[in-house]
């Protein structure tokens, strides 16, 4: 029989472009990200929004390597698409028992014991995928070792953590993800992964982003509610809606394009680099900021919803979801706009940190105002991005050059 290794992997190409089975793996890593909206939501309180933060951070840095495999290799063909649906059914196991992820059961694969195991298969998938891939490939090859080492140690403190549960649970997760993400991120500082399509890489990030943002909007309009929104509560449908779509302007409308153009510009022995710390670091709390925004919106719904008689205001660690995810969404832009456009204005720092400021503000109104305060304010910081974009002159795409 021939193995595995004895199909040839399809090279991507420099045109390529995200495939509809790229788009459809996507989507379900995105359903386990909304799923981590459930887990904080019953009820929000600091250490469920800090679990939260690393469940959300472990699911976002497992993905990276399947955009960088997609970049290098056709997903969609052979092999790597049949890892990447065992992939994806990993994913989305994970996803199913994520709201109990440290809710140990009397079974012997329990909530977090599924989670770590369905996180290893993930992992253990890129692997073997990438070693197949880089079989022609000494570069691609050398990267792997250095990437596999950090892998594979974190292993041990996510399976030994779901055993134990509780606090030591958090304690040996957060070891695994700065083992696991930590030491790939210094593997990779000395032997860079290799860039293809530059189109599908920055394609691949955004797209990611935008379904964050619709399935989060989703996520925060339904929750595990069940009645219609009606009253005040479909006021606050609305003004999570603009707040959405504010979010989704302040990336998509000027600066990703202008972005890509600019990492376009980069040399090609340094584009790389640039482009990995670029999206790698900045989407990350991009995707956060936006299911923490998420979380705050599903919990006014749910007060003003179940409660339209009794205009109750926020909890605290709600109001911060809400408050805090914006800061952190507008925060992780400007890292994004100063690593690829190099430009970051001090007007721009001082909006970011506004709504941190406005938080106790916040706390002290109801849950309807608290949303209304924010939508106003995201929509100033959208009208003075738009003249910040006028004065910079824009930045066009690199020509191809005649030979």
């Amino acid at each position: 029989m021939r193995g595995i290794f004895d199909v040839r992997p399809v090279p991507a190409g420099d045109r390529h472009r995200t495939t509809m089975f790229e788009i459809f793996f996507d989507l379900v890593f995105v359903f386990a990200l909304t799923r981590v909206i459930t887990f904080m939501a019953q009820p929000p309180t600091a250490l469920t929004l800090a679990q939260g933060l690393l469940l959300l951070l472990l699911l976002i840095y497992s993905w990276g390597p399947y955009l960088w495999l997609g970049n290098l290799v056709r997903a969609d063909v052979g092999p790597a698409r049949a890892a990447t649906l065992l992939a994806m059914a990993a994913i989305f196991v994970a996803a199913l028992v994520l709201p109990d992820a440290w809710r140990q059961g009397p079974g012997l694969f329990d909530a977090p014991l599924t989670l770590a195991l369905a996180y290893l298969v993930t992992r253990a998938v890129q692997l073997v995928v990438l070693l197949w891939a880089s079989t022609d490939d000494r570069r691609l090859r050398s990267t792997l070792r250095f990437f596999a080492v950090p892998v594979a140690a974190a292993w041990l403190p996510l399976v030994v953590g779901a055993l134990l549960g509780g606090v030591a649970q958090t304690v040996l997760w957060t070891v695994a993800f700065l083992v696991d993400i930590g030491g790939a991120r210094v593997a990779s500082a000395f032997r860079p992964w290799p860039l293809g399509s530059l189109d599908h890489f920055t394609e691949r990030f955004g797209l990611v982003l935008i379904i964050a943002l619709g399935e989060a909007l989703i996520a925060a309009g339904t929750g595990p509610r069940t009645m219609a929104p009606t009253g005040a509560a479909l006021v606050a449908a609305l003004l999570g809606l603009v707040i959405t779509i504010c979010l989704w302007w302040l990336y998509f409308d000027r600066l990703a394009p202008a972005a890509r153009n600019s990492v376009m510009l980069v040399p090609d022995e340094r584009r790389s680099d640039v482009a990995g710390d670029a999206y790698g670091l900045a989407h990350a709390p991009l995707i956060i900021g936006a299911i923490y925004v998420a979380l705050g919106i599903e919990q006014a719904l749910g007060q003003l919803t179940e409660e339209p008689s009794h205009p109750a205001r926020l909890s605290w660690p709600a109001a911060t979801a809400l408050y805090g995810g914006a800061a952190l969404y507008l925060l992780a832009r400007l890292v994004f706009r100063r690593l690829t456009l190099r430009t970051v204005r001090a007007g721009q720092v001082v909006a970011a940190v506004v709504p941190l400021v406005l938080l106790p503000v916040a706390r002290s109104l109801p849950a309807l105002a608290e949303l209304a305060l924010l939508t106003l304010f995201l929509i100033g910081v959208t009208g003075y991005e738009r003249r910040v974009d006028r004065r910079d002159p824009p930045i066009e795409p690199a020509r191809p050059v005649r030979p």
